[in-house]
């Protein structure tokens, strides 16, 4: 059930629309793309949105490394499937950036030269095929701890495409989890190749979540705008608390000897992260992260003429409907005809 509307002000002024906003984001409601926002609040809009997009597009790459090594059709069909949804998501999300008045090709360029950034975690290599599950666990599990509460951003256009993101990422996650409990009932080989695996993607896992709170710069004022709904520590926090059962079940260690249950707090407590780590690898020096852009790059040259043809079309079908339509022309009366 929706909230009744806000009463609308008719003067045009802008402390009158920044007043509507502001009450627009007390009583939880939705701003829209036709709707005025201030202009700090749509920028910080287009670079998460666009952060995100860039994420989904570049997080083809480590998994999608392994669509013809995977050891079945069906591993191959599953990895095909989920590979493709990562591509939805980056159009959603570009088409939602879009909405405020962001271009997408623009979007990319700034990507490439390094003008806009990813997600972290896709700087890292996939060594084995346990990576796959393990991204699908970890990685995908941290994606919707951060993406959940998105569903209820105060923009709508973001909100509403991350309700179909979220459905897709659970299944991704359980499909990951699945791929490394058939490995875990495997040989030796297999349970050291998938324990290798958590080992080298746990702490990278939570660095994407973003620097802590006393370090991130643009959490509180997301939080104020009702953008983002929880912060980068809190969860955080619920990401490990939820992947520790799991790890037990699965069977791994999870690479934190400060791990341990505060039953006081009512969570885990865990070591510390290495924050140069993320540091240095979010300044596009991680072990993939020029060849993460470069394939980027690649995907965006090659493709060009395809784009151009588009467009070309696009206009052609335009102007052709236009010419079909006609000038407008406006309707009389004949004498003594009813109309």
């Amino acid at each position: 059930m929706s909230a009744p509307p806000l009463d609308r002000p008719t003067a045009p002024d802008e402390a009158a629309l920044q007043a509507l906003f502001d009450a627009t984001i007390a009583a939880d409601h939705r701003i829209e793309p036709r709707d005025w926002m201030p202009e700090g609040y749509r920028r910080t809009l287009i670079r998460q949105i666009a952060q995100h997009a860039h994420s989904e597009i570049i997080g083809m790459q480590p998994e999608g490394d392994w669509l013809l090594a995977a050891p079945s059709l069906r591993r191959k069909a599953i990895l095909l499937a989920k590979v493709q949804d990562e591509a939805g998501h980056g159009m959603y999300l570009y088409s939602a950036a879009e909405t405020l008045g962001a271009d997408r090709a623009d979007l990319t360029d700034k990507l490439i030269e390094g003008r806009q950034k990813y997600s972290s975690i896709f700087n890292y290599p996939t060594l084995t095929y346990a990576d796959v599950g393990v991204i699908g666990w970890l990685v995908d599990g941290a994606a919707i701890c951060n993406q959940v509460p998105l569903c209820r951003s105060s923009y709508g256009p973001y909100a509403r495409a991350m309700i179909r993101v979220c459905k897709e990422e659970s299944f991704h996650q359980r499909q990951g989890y699945e791929l490394l409990l058939t490995m875990m009932r495997g040989t030796d080989e297999q349970r050291a190749m998938v324990q290798d695996a958590v080992d080298r993607w746990w702490w990278p896992s939570l660095m994407m979540f973003g620097p802590p709170d006393d370090d991130s710069p643009n959490s509180a004022q997301s939080m104020a705008w009702g953008i983002k709904r929880h912060s980068n520590d809190e969860l955080r926090r619920r990401y490990v608390d939820m992947s520790v059962p799991q790890a037990e079940v699965l069977g791994v260690t999870l690479p934190d000897p400060e791990l341990s249950y505060d039953a006081e707090a009512g969570h885990y407590r865990f070591g510390a992260i290495d924050w140069a780590e993320f540091k240095r690898v979010i300044s596009g020096n991680g072990p993939a992260n020029a060849e993460r852009i470069a394939r980027r790059r690649a995907a965006r040259d090659d493709n060009a003429w395809v784009t151009e043809a588009a467009t070309a079309y696009a206009a052609k079908r335009t102007g052709e409907r236009a010419s079909q339509e006609g000038p407008a022309t406006e309707e009389r009366n004949e004498p003594g005809v009813e109309q």
